[in-house]
């Protein structure tokens, strides 16, 4: 209960400063295959303002733009038209105060988890000590003790996927955007993995910016979800989520608050023409629909470059 009062009053406070990230009228286009003026369109006038230290979930159809979505406020795509600004400074290129996770780990194979961990630090330059120290706190922040000397191919896809995770937070961005990065675990693994990113989020304060294909996992662990419409992506309506924090997603699965707000997901999404793999009153736990593809029409997305997840 006291818990619950000190995260209300936390997001109060957030809510009153100035927006942490602002998308105004965000468009993305793409030249359509075979044509030399006609253009598709990604996303179009999408807006939206994420508060600090918010966990924003971003649902909707396949092909939507979502992931485009997250390559833009990376900075590895520019907007067509609009702007993203990030601490009221517009958005101009990749940058270490923002970190991604994908679907895919992203991990180097020839390095160990500590020296996967470090390697944000290692291009920040940070001496090797303070690279160790910050490296083996966040090898326990992710209960990886005892393996921190494991090489990828030795690990589960859970245990990748927190390596992965502890990477990004090592070198301290201020923003956290993943895309669809449980979705290759089985469900048991996803469940925990969702539980653990609640629990690093309560205790760091990132913001983050988390798409999903899954209902269950976008209300569950979300302060708002944001539903996008079919392409051209746009906001379709930003839905509070009300359930109490601090939150584990197995402690609100069955209560009458979370069936209405996944009921209501679902419907907008109905009407936005994707038919959802989790009926409504909660779906089944891993219902994904497509893996973290790029926008349609042949749109470049994060998940095509070869590139770790630690964006510099």
């Amino acid at each position: 209960m006291f818990e619950s009062l000190i995260f209300a009053m936390e997001r109060s406070a957030a809510k009153a400063m100035p927006a942490k990230i602002e998308i105004r009228n965000l468009s993305r286009t793409y030249k359509k295959r075979g044509s030399r003026s006609e253009l598709f369109y990604a996303l179009r006038d999408f807006s939206l303002s994420i508060n600090e230290g918010e966990f924003v979930t971003i649902v909707g159809p396949s092909g939507c733009g979502k992931s485009t979505l997250l390559d833009t406020l990376v900075g590895l795509s520019k907007p067509s038209a609009g702007e993203v600004l990030i601490d009221g400074k517009a958005l101009k290129g990749p940058s270490l105060d923002r970190g991604i996770v994908l679907q895919g780990y992203a991990l180097f194979p020839w390095r160990t988890v500590r020296r996967n961990i470090e390697y944000g630090l290692e291009i920040k330059g940070a001496p090797r000590r303070e690279r160790a120290e910050i490296a083996q706190s966040y090898i326990k922040l992710v209960d990886l003790v005892g393996f921190e000397d494991h090489y990828p191919y030795e690990l589960s896809g859970g245990m990748q996927q927190r390596v992965a995770i502890a990477r990004i937070l090592a070198y301290d961005p201020e923003v956290l955007l993943m895309d669809e990065p449980f979705a290759a675990v089985d469900a048991q693994t996803r469940e925990t993995m969702q539980d653990e990113l609640l629990s690093i989020w309560e205790k760091t304060g990132k913001t983050i910016i988390f798409v999903t294909h899954s209902i269950e996992e976008a209300v569950g662990l979300a302060d708002r979800v944001a539903v996008i419409s079919r392409a051209p992506g746009s906001v379709r309506e930003v839905v509070d989520v009300s359930l109490p924090r601090p939150r584990r997603i197995s402690d609100v699965r069955n209560t009458p608050d979370f069936a209405l707000l996944h009921r209501h997901i679902w419907e907008l999404l109905q009407r936005a023409g994707e038919t959802p793999a989790e009926p409504p009153g909660g779906g089944a736990q891993g219902a994904d629909g497509e893996g973290g593809a790029g926008g349609a029409g042949g749109a470049e997305s994060v998940g095509d470059k070869i590139l770790p997840d630690t964006v510099i």
